[in-house]
């Protein structure tokens, strides 16, 4: 997961100060040690790492943290406000032309999933109820074309290419495109290279000069931390950027790109791709990132991609089941799989939870798991799926043979649904009986 080594350490820093009481200049200033090595050791600019730490210094050494009883979370609700600030402060919305359409360029080095996220943007604003289009405007890269045709067609997105025309051109004649069939949005997916060069730089000069797009966004590798901001610095001096996405924010990254390109460039995030699908993209919210960075989990996120998630005749359904624990019948329990999987990958969707995700990033979670549980649910009558107590051993020994597993995986599923029941009531109760009770969901061993 992103961020998870700066998290580890600084939950480890922060464990020493609530655990103190009231708090002194000395032992602010230890900790604000350790909080500037594990920003260092993220890969997060030096000189941002030095404003950020004499900020929270000035502001937790005041008179009314040093006298407060909950002197320590008063630190790290310091931190976790300007670590916000750092990353911009608020979700940088994309702006609107006040004519159709309105054009995205889209630019990058080669290999930062630029094609990729054009589609991801795309469908997003798709989702949204624009009616997007893509030009392929890089000539150069063996079957970037195709690729950008490939994923919008997966995002039910059209593309304008004209194969090995000069770019510049062919960004002209989409705009004209675009205006002709009343696809008020266009994204121009633009060549990249492996380095920053005059060529690049002279042909993105010369589309944005024959296009005027509303914005330019810089799509940025998360994994390449500190160059990834060595590079946006550049793109904007030369180009001027309007806002940076980043890419492959699911993986392991250090999180010095997301913590430093905002405060480098002035520029904001503006996205995040959170994962390979097309649909895992998510607009950048600073503070609900802080938050995450901090082991505090994200709970307005987690409801959104829940919100998402659910169509609204499912939405309806879920509304007019509104069941007691104890009434859940299988088709229950196979809906909220579903959904749970439409939510995107499981570590990241535990990692939302607050006091939750922390507790369970040693878990063995394997995304794959839900497929048996979902295979022998399907091989059974609807009346046993609304009444498992039915559910004798031959009934289990037939179920076991259409899903294709061993009678033994469909008593574990029983026990696994009977424990979802109880985790319900849990839920009810504190946080470290839920915590007990999410461990029993199919794929978290």
């Amino acid at each position: 997961m992103a961020f998870e080594s700066l998290s580890d350490k600084l939950q480890i820093a922060f464990k020493k100060l609530t655990g103190r009481g009231k708090l002194n200049e000395p032992n602010i200033k230890e900790a604000m040690r350790e909080v500037r090595m594990a920003l260092l050791e993220a890969d997060v600019n030096y000189l941002v790492v030095k404003d950020f730490i004499r900020t929270v210094t000035e502001r937790a050494v005041g008179t009314e943290i040093l006298s407060s009883l909950n002197a320590g979370q008063q630190v790290i609700k310091i931190v976790s406000e300007e670590l916000a600030v750092l990353m911009g402060g608020s979700n940088a919305r994309l702006t609107w032309s006040s004519s159709m359409p309105t054009v995205y360029l889209l630019c990058g080095l080669q290999g930062a999933g630029k094609t990729t996220m054009a589609g991801k943007l795309a469908g997003f604003l798709k989702k949204s109820g624009k009616k997007p289009l893509l030009a392929a405007c890089d000539i150069y890269r063996p079957a970037a074309i195709k690729q950008l045709q490939v994923v919008g067609e997966k995002a039910g997105v059209p593309v304008f290419e004209k194969g090995t025309q000069n770019p510049v051109i062919t960004s002209r004649e989409a705009v004209d495109y675009a205006r002709y069939y009343g696809n008020d949005v266009l994204i121009i997916d633009t060549a990249g290279r492996l380095h920053i060069d005059e060529a690049l730089m002279d042909e993105l000069a010369q589309i944005k000069t024959a296009v005027h797009p509303q914005e330019i966004l810089l799509t940025v590798d998360a994994m390449t931390g500190q160059d990834a901001v060595n590079v946006a610095k550049s793109f904007n001096e030369q180009l001027g950027i309007d806002g940076v996405i980043l890419t492959k924010l699911d993986s392991d990254t250090r999180g010095g790109a997301a913590l430093s390109v905002r405060a480098v460039t002035g520029r904001p995030i503006k996205f995040a791709g959170t994962g390979e699908k097309l649909t895992d993209i998510e607009p950048f919210h600073p503070d609900r990132m802080a938050s995450r960075i901090l082991g505090m989990g994200d709970v307005m996120t987690l409801i959104e991609k829940a919100t998402e998630a659910m169509d609204l005749r499912e939405q309806e359904k879920a509304a007019a089941r509104n069941k007691a624990p104890a009434d859940l019948s299988l088709d229950d329990f196979l809906d909220q799989m579903q959904q749970l999987k439409k939510m995107g990958p499981l570590q990241n969707v535990l990692g939302m939870i607050p006091g939750v995700g922390g507790k369970l990033k040693n878990a063995e979670i394997d995304e794959n798991a839900m497929k048996k549980p979902e295979a022998i649910i399907r091989s059974m009558t609807p009346r046993e799926r609304r009444n498992p107590d039915v559910l004798n051993a031959s009934r289990r020994k037939r179920i076991a043979a259409g899903a294709g597993v061993t009678v033994q995986d469909v008593n574990q599923l029983m026990r696994q649904f009977d424990q979802m029941r109880k985790m319900m009531k849990q839920m009810m109760g504190n946080k470290r009986s839920f915590t007990r009770g999410i461990r029993n969901i199919p794929g978290i061993m």
